[in-house]
């Protein structure tokens, strides 16, 4: 057969028939989650849920929003953080074309597409998608709901610390140290003299003083690992016995856990109610769902736990040393702690906190880290949340998936087939030493062959 060699001013051809074009066997991840949604009736469901953002008949046809939510939900499965990203690589790949329902002949969504279905679509629509799919959990049998684990986490935001400005006068933050600095003596103050007076001053990020005027909603915050960024906070409600995301809340990085606990445990309260109210999926939750909250020492405070007693809420929230306490006057605050306390120290509360750590650092590491959503590309704490939720759905929708057919994300896929191989390849080898011990065996020798030999020698 002879070389053929590439043109590169070859002319490509001007008419190409609609069989002849290149197509994809299609991804068998992408292939399974088709058909759950299929026999779900996903498409269905988003259609008339986002029928009272459209026109009837005005206007050219829109996506259908079942590609919307489909194109979000691959930001998870591929660990696309912008949705620029998540355009380039549907329009790239013919496999998620297919899982699009996009042929060749078409050109799929772009990122500015996206925004505008996302700043069309409100909060609500996004987390009716978000309970939609856990009643899909409860359904296969995988939600309960009774016991939860809540914790947060930092998102780094879109926007610049050197970018902030005073809420007061609007002045910007170089301008505002050019100003003490000559104020304190330094007439023609240089970069290395601004930054040694910033250096020293206390108090400097305050957020009381301080904005981006591009992300009023992002915050001056330390992030995990050590560095002074503007984030936002995350915070999840994972139920502690499937390890599934209940609700999903955005709120400042400069609140206290043991005030954006109430907001999480409201949401995970009704989201969990919806699931009930289910004709089918409500059977399989808890009647005592949200009755129990597993909690790291973060959110361990004296009204916090006295709250959740008087809603009912069996609390296993580790305790910080506090040393000797005095509770003259706070007899409610006391009996809660003390209840606590008895419960954490008990059998059950130490493997509810040890489980805690577990499944809800899980949720953090599927959706931010492999995610890629540990840095947000959008602004503003609605448009983040809209974004969140089906990424978290996407999540969720990874174990049911794991429980039907063995593979949650496209990458564990891909893990189960090459350890099918090294498994075949492992037991191929040792065929073959078994094999050759069988020949150097001599079998003209007239003692008995110890088959003890064999077995060693092919292990």
């Amino acid at each position: 057969m002879a070389m053929k060699r590439r043109n590169e001013a070859e002319q490509p051809d001007f008419w190409i028939a609609t069989q002849n074009l290149a197509r994809a066997p299609g991804h068998p991840f992408y292939r399974a989650v088709n058909r759950l949604l299929a026999a779900e009736r996903f498409d269905r469901f988003v259609e008339d849920l986002c029928a009272k953002f459209y026109a009837e008949k005005i206007g050219r046809p829109s996506v259908p929003p079942g590609v919307y939510f489909r194109m979000l939900l691959i930001g998870y499965f591929e660990g696309i953080d912008s949705e620029r990203g998540i355009a380039w690589r549907c329009a790239d790949s013919l496999a998620l074309r297919a899982f699009l329902g996009y042929g060749l002949g078409r050109s799929t969504p772009d990122h500015s597409t996206l925004s505008v279905i996302r700043n069309r679509i409100d909060v609500e629509t996004h987390r009716e998608v978000f309970e939609w799919v856990l009643k899909a959990l409860a359904r296969a049998g995988l939600l309960k709901g009774k016991t939860l684990g809540i914790d947060a986490t930092t998102l780094e935001a879109n926007a610049a610390l050197r970018s902030i400005v005073r809420r007061d006068t609007g002045e910007q933050y170089a301008e505002f140290l050019g100003q003490l600095a000559r104020a304190s003596g330094i007439e023609t103050p240089t970069r290395e003299d601004v930054a040694k007076l910033d250096r020293k001053r206390k108090g400097k990020g305050s957020n009381k003083e301080w904005v981006n005027p591009h992300d009023p909603d992002a915050r001056i915050a330390k992030m995990k690992d050590g560095r002074t960024h503007l984030a936002h906070k995350a915070e999840h409600a994972v139920d502690m016995d499937s390890g599934a995301v209940v609700a999903v809340t955005v709120q400042g990085a400069d609140r206290g856990d043991t005030t954006t606990v109430y907001p999480t445990l409201l949401q995970a309260t009704e989201t969990l109610r919806g699931v009930k109210d289910d004709a089918e999926a409500g059977e399989e939750v808890s009647e005592e769902f949200a009755s129990e909250v597993v909690a790291d020492k973060g959110y361990h405070s004296n009204d916090v736990l006295r709250d959740f007693d008087e809603m009912a809420v069996r609390s296993y929230v580790s305790e910080p040393q506090r040393g000797r306490r005095t509770w003259a006057g706070r007899e409610e605050e006391r009996d809660a702690v003390y209840a606590n306390r008895r419960r954490v120290r008990g059998k059950r509360g130490k493997a509810l906190l040890r489980k805690r750590g577990e499944l809800i650092e899980r949720s953090f590491a599927h959706g931010y880290e492999t995610g890629a959503m540990r840095r947000t590309h959008l602004r503003g704490h609605e448009k983040i949340l809209k974004r969140l939720l089906i990424h978290i759905a996407g999540f969720n929708l990874g174990l049911l998936l794991r429980t039907l057919f063995g593979f949650g994300t496209p990458r564990s896929l891909q893990d189960v087939s090459a350890g099918l191989l090294r498994a075949l390849s492992s037991i191929l080898r040792a065929l073959r030493r078994l094999w050759i011990a069988v020949r150097s065996v001599s079998w003209s020798s007239q003692r008995p062959v110890d088959h003890r030999c064999l077995l060693r020698a092919a292990a």
